[in-house]
């Protein structure tokens, strides 16, 4: 997989977390640095590790798709980025008043992090499939998350919510261009 492809799958799959970063920093009034890298981290890693759980799971079933590898990639990356792209224009339409919290606990980190990367196990398989470097592309996406998502934190601390849907709406726009190019290379070039 090419680099800038790579890119651009990491910044699609960070976008849930970084919106629910810039969520987090708008919410919660204590978060700081402190926090800020907490979430981070936590997003980070599970971006990392939900890939590599779905190349293996991939693995086991390899020899069946391995001929329609570019429709799997299409077909898993469309509904991910539509599924994205619908849940913004639903927070768009349906805004609800932000109400600060007090403190953002572990649990909520931990579980914050599991549902933001649930896109990524699914990528994990269509990796699986197009036989991709789990390894680099896995710390790459991570790396990326991370840093988006420190970003975010202060973003959200600093400027409010404006930004959250629009980046779950350009999140999944980055998805299904990447899911129509993997096709279109395996079908026409």
């Amino acid at each position: 997989m090419e680099l800038t492809t790579l890119f651009l799958l990491a910044v699609g799959l960070s976008m849930d977390a970084f919106a629910v970063s810039i969520s987090d920093g708008l919410t919660y009034r204590d978060m700081g640095k402190k926090q800020a890298f907490a979430v981070s981290g936590a997003f980070g890693l599970f971006q990392a590790l939900m890939p590599v759980a779905g190349f293996l799971s991939g693995q086991l079933f390899i020899n069946l798709i391995s001929s329609l590898d570019h429709w799997v990639a299409l077909i898993l990356l469309t509904l991910i980025g539509g599924n994205m792209i619908r849940e913004a224009i639903g927070e768009l339409r349906h805004p609800e008043t932000v109400v600060q919290q007090k403190s953002l606990t572990g649990k909520a980190i931990l579980l914050q992090a599991v549902a933001t990367s649930i896109d990524a196990l699914a990528v994990g398989i269509s990796f699986a499939a197009l036989k991709v470097n789990i390894f680099t592309a896995s710390s790459f996406i991570g790396l990326i998350t991370f840093l988006l998502c420190l970003a975010g934190s202060f973003l959200g601390r600093r400027f409010g919510g404006g930004l959250k849907e629009k980046a779950e709406i350009f999140g999944g726009l980055i998805l299904i261009a990447i899911g129509i190019k993997i096709f279109a290379e395996h079908m026409f070039f």
